[in-house]
């Protein structure tokens, strides 16, 4: 069973409230995105969850302001919690409504997007509403979230994203549609020689040079995590 509590090195994470708790393909998303620490940014968590990976950007980025944005309550409500009990409640703001109103009505724009979407367009759906709303794209289709990034994008602005492999692929080929190009892409499987499982994805507004790089989670013997996993999420995973 999940644990309702989850501690990193510098803040918590409660999650009894949230459909979907703390899991690698948040961490990863959260410690892996370019971030440009030390310049002041305005960023954006597209249905943010537990808020795991908007206090992760405010934790890497000193000067940033940090908005999240979450349609189930209850998820929104304990998110909230989880940045006033942070250190950095000061530059986090969420809000609980639905990312494509505010993708219609909102005029700021952000230096970073990211999120961590749903993604099982034809998988059977579970009994339970809010985990269907969390893991599925029925109400946030992957369209929906690069159609309201490429609006509320700075000019420089920069969309990332963790999917599946095949999802992730496809998802590539719908952003370049609108006109977002992936520039940064992270190939993540359990071990070398295993499938990748995952794509963590960064997408600017300029064709240019794809920067792709493997992840392997871990080592060869038991229970033991690679140098390249444990470098990307030392700030974070106490056990490192």
């Amino acid at each position: 069973m999940p644990r309702d509590f989850f501690q990193f090195k510098q803040f918590a994470i409660r999650q009894s409230c949230c459909s979907m708790k703390v899991g690698t393909d948040g961490v990863l998303l959260g410690a892996w995105v370019s971030v440009n620490a030390g310049q002041a940014q305005r960023m954006l968590d597209v249905g943010c969850g537990t808020g795991l990976i908007a206090i992760m950007l405010a934790q890497r980025a000193p000067l940033a302001q940090v908005d999240a944005v979450e349609v189930e309550e209850m998820a929104y409500r304990q998110a909230l919690q989880n940045a006033i009990d942070s250190g950095w409640k000061s530059r986090l703001r969420f809000v609980h409504g639905d990312f494509n109103a505010l993708a219609q009505c909102s005029t700021t724009r952000y230096d970073l997007i990211v999120s961590n979407p749903p993604y099982f367009k034809r998988s059977l759906l579970s009994p339970n509403e809010k985990r269907n709303a969390a893991r599925h794209a029925n109400e946030l289709t992957h369209e929906d979230l690069i159609r309201g990034s490429a609006c509320l994008l700075a000019e420089r602005g920069r969309l990332a994203v963790v999917l599946p492999y095949v999802e992730g692929n496809v998802f590539i080929a719908l952003a370049a549609d609108a006109g977002l190009y992936c520039a940064r892409k992270l190939n993540v499987a359990t071990k070398k020689g295993k499938p990748v499982k995952r794509l963590l994805m960064e997408f600017a507004q300029e064709k240019g040079k794809l920067d792709e790089q493997n992840l392997f989670i871990e080592d060869s013997l038991p229970s033991s995590y690679t140098d390249d996993y444990k470098r990307l999420t030392k700030d974070f995973y106490l056990k490192f």
